[in-house]
Parts: structure tokens; C-alpha cells; sequence
């Protein structure tokens, strides 16, 4: 997600396509907020387990 965000940053930055601009940094910020819980060890979209 971080990587598709930081292309359209670029695409966006290139072409003055401002919505690409911001699709880019949303996608680099929620991204980033996802990487951040899971290096934490929070579960991101995980499932419960009923063992």
C-alpha cells in the first residue's frame, strides 16, 4: 500500500493530477498507520481463534 501510495504521489506530482496527489497520500498514510500496528504486534485485520 505504501509503495502504490508513493506512485501515485509521483504520478500525480509529474502529470499535476491532484487527485492522484491525494490517493497517494492517503494510501502512503494508512499504510504507514497498518505497518506501524503490525510491527507493534497489534493483529490488523485479524480473526479470532477458537481454540
Amino acid at each position: 500500500m505504501i509503495v502504490l501510495g508513493v506512485i501515485l504521489l509521483i504520478i500525480g506530482f509529474l502529470t499535476g493530477i491532484a487527485i492522484l496527489w491525494t490517493i497517494g497520500i492517503v494510501l502512503v498514510i494508512i499504510g504507514l498507520v497498518l505497518w506501524v500496528l503490525g510491527a507493534v504486534g497489534h493483529a490488523v485485520g485479524g480473526r479470532k481463534h477458537y481454540y
